[in-house]
């Protein structure tokens, strides 16, 4: 007699193969069965009613590296079947880090994953100053889920080189420096590193995150003690501004990690353009000679990417070069920002000469205003860009007069990527893929995919 059966569920057992509906049995505290089920005795039964019964899920795509200082249930995704999350990516967390530098490993938080300066403030206490102290502090303090800690370049770079490691390249000693703290994280239990070469993510004082002046002969070094290790793997935010294409240089770099650290590479991020269902595939072609699961493997999400933002906080902005200047500033130095013909037609240049964003303000509404005068936009459910038409006006100018008018408080919406249902089948169903990108604990003002799991299993029963 088993001491649980969970009859007539829809089982997703972990293993990739198509769900199926069955029974599960428990025997102290353990699955002893998986199957058809044939009427077995037990001391206890659940109808599932069809509902489904899975593993927990592990997200391999967060940013609660701050949030577990306060919050040992690491909500949202334990509220969602998640029981593992894997944070520290895209080349930013708060270990290893001197006293003097706090201020700028939150900073760097601040602008490239949008977690607000006052709750890190007041939230984390700084009890280590190594990444395995922080491991330790984590495990005294106790997780209500597991967590898995990548070990961050960028706060690796700030400990060595300090405030330089946003200008050039370490030398030989600090790259041993590096080599050695690294090291030394995964001894304590970090489970790799990561990166970033994206332009969007920029880091204290608007300039470019810190990782993003690593040399080869930094990475080569930390690949090499992945290779001393024989375990780890590494996450790299690598696709730019072209969504559903890997440029020659990005994948140069991917082949390298690849090669030097003979370890899994996990990359950022496959879309698809809208109207595209298969726009994916020309990265995958690109990246062909190296994906597999112990090489090259890219992360998709099983979500629309959609964003909802207002100009106090510029992150939607970050690729263009024009707006870093913009970042850390109180309300009313944006508010002159923004209204400073100059500026405007320096972002319509830069945007023009890269052809980027352009025709994102066809996708771009407004869902909330403090303003009355501003409540028609909501109702009317016009986007800037008809707005602008309505207007006689260029959406650079709509799009800023109408944040300026609500005092910043205007809260866009923006539907970005993968917003139609058959180019999001194609990429959650390729098995050469991982499902991610929740970016849990991160853009919280913006977005919340961190409830993926159950929306996996809901909308795309596979």
């Amino acid at each position: 007699m088993y001491d649980l059966l969970i009859e007539n569920a829809r089982i997703c057992d972990g293993t990739g193969k198509p769900s199926f509906y069955g029974t599960v049995a428990v025997q102290d505290g353990l699955i002893a069965a998986v199957g058809k089920g044939n009427g077995e005795a037990a001391t206890k039964k659940i109808n599932a009613d069809g509902l489904a019964l899975a593993p927990g899920f592990i997200d391999p795509h967060t940013h609660y590296d701050a949030q577990v200082a306060w919050d040992p249930m690491v909500t949202c995704s334990s509220w969602h079947g998640i029981t593992t999350v894997v944070m520290g990516n895209c080349g930013v967390g708060v270990a290893p880090v001197r006293p003097k530098a706090r201020d700028i490993v939150m900073w760097d938080l601040v602008n490239v994953e949008a977690i607000p300066f006052e709750v890190m403030q007041r939230g984390i206490d700084w009890q280590w100053e190594t990444h395995g102290q922080y491991l330790d502090v984590l495990q005294k303090r106790g997780l209500g889920i597991n967590v898995a800690s990548l070990a961050a370049l960028t706060p690796l770079r700030h400990y060595v080189m300090g405030e330089e490691s946003f200008e050039r390249a370490a030398t030989a000693e600090e790259v041993t420096a590096m080599q050695r703290l690294f090291r030394d994280a995964m001894q304590a239990g970090a489970f790799g590193f990561t990166s970033t070469i994206l332009n969007n993510h920029i880091g204290y004082q608007g300039r470019p995150l810190a990782c993003r002046n690593a040399s080869r002969a930094e990475l080569s070094a930390l690949c090499q003690v992945l290779r001393e290790e024989g375990r780890g793997a590494i996450e790299l935010a690598l696709t730019g501004t072209n969504i559903g294409s890997v440029a020659d240089d990005e994948y140069d770099l991917l082949k390298f990690l690849v090669d030097e650290s003979q370890r899994p590479v996990t990359f950022l991020a496959l879309f698809n353009k809208p109207g595209k269902p298969d726009s994916y595939l020309n990265a995958v072609e690109k990246v062909k000679p190296i994906l597999a699961w112990y090489k090259a493997v890219p992360q998709v999400t099983c979500r629309p990417l959609r964003i909802q933002f207002n100009m106090r906080n510029p992150f939607l902005f970050a690729i263009f070069t024009v707006w870093h200047g913009v970042f850390n500033k109180s309300a009313e130095e944006q508010l002159q920002i923004y209204g400073d013909p100059g500026f405007r037609k320096a972002f319509r240049e830069e945007m023009d000469r890269r052809r980027i964003f352009a025709g994102q303000w066809g996708r771009m509404t407004i869902i909330d205003a403090k303003s009355p005068e501003l409540q028609a936009h909501v109702a009317s459910k016009k986007t800037v860009a008809q707005i602008a038409r309505d207007q006689g006006k260029d959406p650079v100018d709509a799009f800023l007069d109408l944040a300026i008018a609500d005092r910043l408080e205007l809260l866009f919406d923006l539907q970005a990527f993968n917003f139609e249902p058959e180019g999001v089948k194609n990429l959650v169903s390729d098995p050469r893929f991982l499902i991610g990108l929740s970016d849990g604990g991160a853009h919280v003002d913006m977005l919340c995919d961190a409830g993926y799991a159950t929306y996996l299993l809901g909308r795309w029963p596979i």
